[in-house]
Parts: structure tokens; sequence; C-alpha cells
């Protein structure tokens, strides 16, 4: 018995299901999840936090070399019109040569000197400014974490809008292939006199619209997907598949808007703002050195020449009042603070009574959809009762084509009563600030 031959069998098998696996690479699949990420790091926005933290970085540097010594370098020339003669004070004395031994101070000055000065204690300003920074960065970051946020209503707005184009486009389709296979029926009654020829084209004038509302739809669906793929920043194929999200859990009402931490990351903001007044208040502590080259050299006033010199000392500052600026300061960002708390409240209520209104759109639609399915099977049964009449003779192909477009409509509602359900759900999630 001969053998079969397994490479024929593996290419026959290949053969067939060749079709099968094109088709699943050709069906693209795209998630409304998948728009939110592509739009959040193609969005010019995003760039910005990038640059915010090394904004920060920089000012941070900057800040921590606050405790490094300053190193200035220093030169002057200084003439006096009036110096110490100690020699013409001294002309009195009894002692012979005394005066002549003594030379007068000279008029003219000159120093080069490198100055170095270092902090010893600040009273924690320089802590309290790199706090401050901090916290800007953190603000600006989540600020632009709301804005992208933003992009999300609308790309909702344009993706749901492509689900219901490409279910009225599937319904169209099915019913205008129904209503072909109607005109074949006909066309054959009417070549046997059953029927007139007037109700074919009663019918054909409806394939006619079906197919402009299949054209219009085709249009509208390409001129959407344009404006989708603008925001997602990427090539979105006419051909993908979008995903119906499914949204559920909707109990909980916890907002998590990153508007909201912006609030509070301001308030952050100010108490670091307090801590710095307080700060400042503090005692300061420094040291510093000179290292010069003069004549005459440092304060010995007595040797005129070129020399070497240094100076070491150390010292403490305090200012012990500062006229109620430090009260007023904090008086001011309790203010700011209190205007924080007041609009994060307005928001709140702002938020709340849109989750309250989304809800109850949520609820309709349920209620909806609970009652599309008992319609379209009723419209289903009133359709094949009126083409049992018009085969009868008892209505007209118009009749007919009116109860077989009711259908059509019931079936249609029911799709965007899926997807508008959809749509709320998601806008409820958005809402929140929760993740799909």
């Amino acid at each position: 018995m001969r053998k079969p031959d397994m490479k024929r069998i593996f290419q026959f098998f290949l053969l067939i299901s060749f079709p099968w696996i094109a088709n699943a690479q050709g069906n693209k699949l795209l998630t409304l999840r998948e728009c939110y990420d592509r739009a959040e790091k193609s969005s010019a926005i995003a760039g910005e936090k990038d640059s915010y933290s090394a904004i920060w970085q920089l000012k941070d540097q900057n800040l921590s070399k606050g405790w490094l010594p300053t190193l200035d370098a220093s030169g002057t020339f200084i003439y006096n019109s009036e110096v110490v003669d100690l020699g013409s004070s001294l002309g009195s004395v009894p002692i012979p040569g005394i005066a002549d031994a003594i030379k007068p101070m000279p008029h003219e000055q000159y120093k080069v000197a490198l100055e170095i000065n270092q902090v010893i204690w600040d009273g924690g300003v320089i802590k309290g400014a790199r706090a401050l920074e901090k916290a800007d960065l953190m603000i600006n970051e989540k600020q632009t974490e709301t804005d992208l946020y933003k992009l999300r209503g609308q790309i909702n707005t344009y993706f749901f809008n492509i689900l219901l184009l490409d279910r009225q486009k599937q319904l169209l389709q099915n019913y205008l292939e129904l209503i072909g296979k109607r005109i074949s029926s006909m066309t054959s009654a009417a070549e046997n006199g059953i029927i007139l020829r007037s109700d074919i084209d009663v019918m054909t004038s409806e394939k006619i619209r079906l197919q402009q509302q299949l054209g219009e739809n085709e249009i509208r669906k390409k001129s959407l997907v344009k404006i989708l793929s603008s925001l997602t920043g990427s090539e979105i194929d006419p051909s993908s598949e979008l995903v119906l999200p499914s949204a559920e859990n909707l109990n909980s009402a916890e907002l998590n808007r990153p508007e909201l931490e912006v609030f509070d990351l301001r308030k952050e903001q100010l108490s670091a703002s307090l801590e710095m007044i307080s700060s400042k208040r503090m005692p300061k502590a420094y040291g510093f050195a000179t290292l010069g080259y003069g004549n005459p050299p440092g304060n010995n006033f007595f040797r005129d020449e070129f020399a070497p010199y240094y100076i070491l000392g150390a010292g403490v500052k305090w200012n012990i009042f500062d006229w109620n600026k430090a009260k007023n300061e904090r008086q001011m960002i309790s203010l700011q603070q209190g205007v924080i708390d007041s609009r994060k409240n307005d928001l709140e209520d702002n938020l709340r009574r849109l989750l309250e209104a989304k809800s109850a759109e949520i609820e309709s639609f349920k209620t909806l959809i609970a009652t599309d399915k008992e319609i379209v099977i009723l419209r289903k049964r009133i359709t094949a009762s009126a083409e049992s009449q018009y085969e009868n003779g008892i209505i007209t192909a118009t009749d007919l084509l009116n109860e077989m477009n009711t259908e059509k409509l019931a079936e249609i509602n029911a799709e965007i009563h899926k997807i508008n359900l959809a749509m709320a759900q998601v806008e409820y999630l958005n809402i929140c600030g929760e993740e799909l």
C-alpha cells in the first residue's frame, strides 16, 4: 500500500486555510484605548513633560550649588588726598633722626584680590527653594496630563461616530441585498403578468436611494477617519474594525480627574512657600577669605611696597525685624489656599452633576435597549405579514416598502442605542477620571 505524501497533505491544508488566515490578518482591530495612547504619544503637548523635567534638573543643580563657595576677582586703585604723616607729628620729639626714619603713608593704594565666600548655614533657604521648584515641576507635569486628558472627549466623538457609520453601513448593505432579491422575484412575476411594472419601479427607486445613502456613508466615514488619524498622529486604515468598548462597574463615583490633582499640588506648593518664608527669617552664618596682592598689602599702611596678603573671617546675619513682611506673606498664602479650596469644591460639584446626568442617560439607553429587541421582532412579523398581503394583492408595493423601511429603522435605532450606551459609559468613566 502506497504511503500518503505528507508534503502534499500539508500543502492542501495550507491552501484551504489560507483564505481564513488572510482574512484574519486583513481585519485590523482598533480599540478606543489604543486611540487614547496614540494621541497622548503623538501630541505636541506630550513632549512638554520631558522639557519641564529638564528645566527642573537645571534649576535644581543651580540651587544645589548655593552650598559651594563663591569666587570673585576684584581690582582697585585709590588715591587719597590726605594721609597720616607720622614724621611731621613726631618732629618735636627730641630723638635725632626719628622724623626722617618714618616715611609718610602713600597717597596711592593698589589691590588685586580673590574673594571667597562660603555659606555655613542658610536657615533652610536652599532646601526650601528646591522644594518649591520640585512642586512647580509636579504641577506642570500634571497640567500637561490634564491637557492630554481633554483629547479623549474629541476622540470619543469621532470614534463612536465611525462606529455608528459602520453599523449603519452593515444594515444598509443587508437591506440593499434584500431589496435586490425582492426586485429579482418581482421581475419574474412582472414578466408573467402577475404584478405591475410600477411595483418594480417602487423597489428600484428604493435601491437607488440605498446606494446614495451608502455613498454618503462612505464619504462621511473617510472624513471622520481622517480627523481621527490626525488626532492620534497615526494613519488609520478605513477598513479597520473599531471595537465597541465595554465599560462596566460604573458604581464608583470617586473623582480622580487630573484637574483635581493640580489643585492639590498647588496647595502643596503654597505649603512649601510657607516654609520658605520661615527659612528666610532664620539667621545666616557664612565664612569668607580674601587672597590679595597690593600696595600697601592689606591694612599695613606703613609698608609702601607690593606684597601678598590674606584676610580670614566669619559672620552672622539675622534680620530681626522685617516690618511684618513675613506676616503679610503668610496671610496672602492663606487667602490663596482658600481660593484653591473653593475652586476645587466648585469643580467637584460640577463633575458630580455631570455624573448624575450621565448616569440618567445610561439608564435611559438601557431601558431603550431592553425594548428594542422586542420592537425589532414585532417589526419583522409585520413585514412578513405585509409580504404575504402583497403577494395576495391586498396591499401595494409602496405599502410593503413602508413596512420594510420601518423594520430597517427599528434595527438601526437598536444599534444606535447600543453604541450610545457604550459612549455614555465611556464618558462616565472619563468624568470620574477612571481608565477603561
